[in-house]
């Protein structure tokens, strides 16, 4: 069947593109207004449809401008603040960032124009995969930046149960089909067909998810784990200054002493700034404080090592002590904070592109678990908790999740609260109770439904206590990962193709 209405008007497509990109992070933290991420697909769909290749291009590379401008609107925190790049040499590096991902949905929507899908069933198709393919693109391309992905705003949603079978690409998937469908449900009934079976099928894939949402795929195992999370609120300008080592450590230590005698004790990323090498007489006397008293103590340290040519790289690493043990190391580095792209070329322009950490390298892609009285902890560094399959390998054998990070780069602005809610996508595709630790917040702890089950208040020193259960079995996205739902977007591009070209 062919639209039973024109193509938009020009402006009014535009509107459409612009709306739909800024409504993406409005669905996501702290707004939550999920049901915004059905809209947003179906309005992009609508501005696109029929149009020329060249303005479906325009068109998605709008949307793509709202959609980061307003998102990651934060990072010119940590560039003016932390960089410090004066306030119009930050907004101009943000803006070019935000240029540069609007390419990504600029790309996605000239191919849909491009494929010349006139009809709207088989457009909407085709466009529901390409949505989906894009998402998966930026969780690897050019190490990937999968920030603004529809499918977090359904983690209180009823496409919440959805998640541990295809993690959060499939919810995605299903948010924009939703949407679309919406949108092919209008032009139906404007062309005087009456689609029931269309609506039915949309209310019984929410009806679904809801159902699903009470399924059960994991069960404890063992007794639960008293944990405390420590929060040291260490501002960022005063952090790496090598004459504060040791006031940064009395801190932790102080806020740890009532608490030695949990299970488990977590301390945020990098907590500890004297390098691992260079404090082995230190991690000796934490380690036997913690054996003393039964307890597996996790901390964030940095690390160095040498090259071939002498030259020194820093690693971020985690390392669990006392009723604890093992070593970890990041594998997925931020991009300018710990390593530098084009670095020929930016190394030296500000102080934020020579920051000591930005020479890192990453570990090893085959790390065991942490170990915490005998269950494996799957540790996921900042960054690294918003790569789904990821953190899914790195809990293969893991009973709990647990992630550390240093959010005070980003001040008081969203990026947090969008950090977080990737943790708890984690917890809910694998099932799993989730620890985490931060510098000044967000600590918290989220329970294998994704549930934030407490919090500790930002840019406040303190600890968080709560109890948390060792966890056994597996989801179905812990077993295959996101590979079939990204098939079965490559399928629905791909049959939509098939059948518009049968159709001529």
């Amino acid at each position: 069947m062919t639209s039973a209405v024109p193509r938009l008007p020009a402006g009014i497509a535009v509107l459409c593109a612009l709306i739909s990109g800024l409504a993406i992070p409005l669905a996501l933290a702290p707004f939550d207004i999920w049901p915004l991420a059905v809209l947003a697909p179906a309005l992009l769909l609508a501005a696109i449809h029929e149009q020329s290749p060249r303005f479906a291009l325009l068109l998605g590379y709008l949307h793509g401008i709202a959609r980061y401008g307003l998102g990651v609107s934060w990072i010119y925190m940590s560039i003016h603040v932390y960089g410090p790049a004066p306030p119009w040499l930050a907004g101009s590096l943000v803006a070019l960032f935000v240029v540069a991902m609007g390419v990504f949905p600029a790309l996605m929507t000239w191919l849909h124009a491009r494929l010349g899908l006139r009809a709207a069933a088989v457009a909407a198709g085709a466009f529901c995969g390409l949505w989906v393919l894009l998402e998966w693109t930026l969780t690897w391309f050019l190490t990937g930046f999968p920030w603004l992905l529809v499918g977090y705003a359904h983690l209180q949603s009823p496409l919440a149960g959805y998640a541990p079978i295809g993690g959060v690409l499939l919810v995605s998937l299903i948010s924009t089909a939703t949407g679309v469908g919406i949108w092919w449900l209008v032009l139906t009934w404007r062309s005087g067909r009456r689609p029931w079976a269309l609506g039915a099928s949309v209310v019984a894939i929410w009806v679904l998810g809801a159902a699903l949402s009470m399924v059960t795929w994991t069960r404890p195992v063992g007794a639960p784990l008293e944990v405390a999370l420590v929060q040291g609120d260490i501002p960022q300008d005063i952090k790496w200054l090598r004459d504060n080592r040791q006031l940064i450590l009395e801190r932790h230590l102080s806020l740890s002493e009532p608490h030695w005698g949990r299970d488990l004790m977590l301390w945020s990323e990098a907590a500890i700034t004297w390098f691992a090498r260079d404090a082995r007489g230190l991690l000796d006397e934490l380690d036997e404080h913690a054996s003393a008293h039964g307890t597996a103590f996790i901390t964030g340290i940095p690390d160095y090592d040498w090259h071939e040519d002498g030259s020194a790289f820093f690693q971020n690493t985690a390392i669990a002590l006392g009723s604890g043990e093992g070593r970890y190391v990041k594998q997925r580095l931020v991009p300018f904070g710990e390593y530098v792209p084009l670095e020929g070329l930016l190394r030296g322009l500000i102080a934020f592109f020579d920051l000591p950490m930005s020479h890192a390298r990453s570990g090893p892609r085959d790390q065991s678990p942490l170990i915490a009285h005998s269950h494996g902890v799957a540790m996921a560094i900042c960054y690294e908790i918003v790569y789904p399959d990821l953190v899914r390998r790195l809990a293969h054998d893991a009973a709990l999740l647990a992630t550390i990070s240093n959010d005070t780069w980003f001040g008081d602005s969203i990026g947090p609260e969008q950090h977080l809610q990737k943790a708890r996508m984690r917890a809910l595709e694998l099932g799993r109770w989730l620890i985490r630790s931060t510098n000044d917040g967000i600590t918290a702890i989220v329970d294998p439904g994704g549930v934030e089950v407490t919090r500790l208040p930002r840019f406040e020193p303190g600890v968080l206590t709560g109890n948390v259960e060792p966890m056994s079995g597996s989801t179905p996205f812990a077993r295959v990962g996101s590979l079939p739902t990204v098939l079965l977007a490559l399928l629905l591009v791909l049959g939509s193709v098939v059948l518009a070209r049968r159709r001529v």
